[in-house]
């Protein structure tokens, strides 16, 4: 099982977490990088492959089910954290 590499908890607000996914990348992974989250996603973004692997990776790493709030089709997100 795989532990997280740092808290999550500084950047969640209200069951938002604001977050920056850069798709098409070599490795999935997520980092903070000034303050904020970015996310580099192996998957393509065609099809919602992207979103979809970014739901699963909060689901796999942080055990945290999220839907993405606002920027579906954007690379900035709003994810909610589902109860």
């Amino acid at each position: 099982m795989a532990i997280p590499v740092f808290d999550l908890k500084p950047f969640i607000s209200n069951q938002l977490i604001k977050i920056k996914v850069i798709p098409n990348a070599s490795s999935t992974k997520l980092v903070e990088e000034t303050g904020h989250l970015k996310l580099y996603l192996k998957a393509v973004p065609e099809k919602d492959k992207a979103n979809k692997e970014l739901i699963k990776f909060f689901k796999k790493e942080f055990k945290l089910a999220v839907e993405i709030k606002s920027g579906e089709k954007s690379r900035e997100k709003v994810l909610r954290i589902k109860r």
